[in-house]
């Protein structure tokens, strides 16, 4: 699908599932900042046709903004990922703590797995909120013309 035609369409229910999906970013490891920076890594697709087609989060791209995670979280002013201790003895500490398998990771892959599975979670929410509103199916007409369209 390379014309962006149904995704044009859908930008403003998009803006209103953010609204609604800001609770579940909330509640998981991501800041704002971090999903916001996760979903310009994320495309959408429709997969499937008539009644089994979904849309899917693409992802591909996200393993290639994650290392930007922590750099973010330390622009903004807060600890880094893995909650690093203040001051130099705290960094000291948990340094330590990650050379032997105590720290550090844990954070990081919790992050790295909502930033994968998040944007899962918000394509369904997305296509509820289009199946709601009777919006489903003319996405699906829209993409199915433009893989018509698009040369293989």
């Amino acid at each position: 699908m390379s014309d962006r035609g149904w995704r044009d369409r859908i930008v403003g229910d998009r803006m209103r599932v953010d609204q609604e999906f800001a609770d579940r970013v909330r509640s998981s490891s991501l800041s704002r900042s971090e999903w916001s920076l996760v979903m310009t890594a994320v495309d959408f697709d429709v997969e499937g046709e008539g009644e089994s087609a979904n849309l899917v989060a693409d992802t591909s791209q996200v393993e290639t903004i994650l290392p930007e995670l922590p750099k973010l979280a330390e622009r903004m002013g807060g600890a880094p990922s893995g909650g690093s201790s203040s001051g130099p003895f705290g960094e000291f500490v948990d340094s330590l703590r990650s050379s032997i398998g105590l720290g550090g990771g844990g954070a990081d892959q919790e992050k790295r797995q909502d930033a994968l599975g998040l944007p899962q979670e918000y394509a369904r929410a997305l296509q509820q909120h289009l199946e709601a509103r009777g919006k489903w199916e003319e996405v699906l007409d829209l993409a199915d013309a433009e893989d018509q369209s698009s040369p293989e």
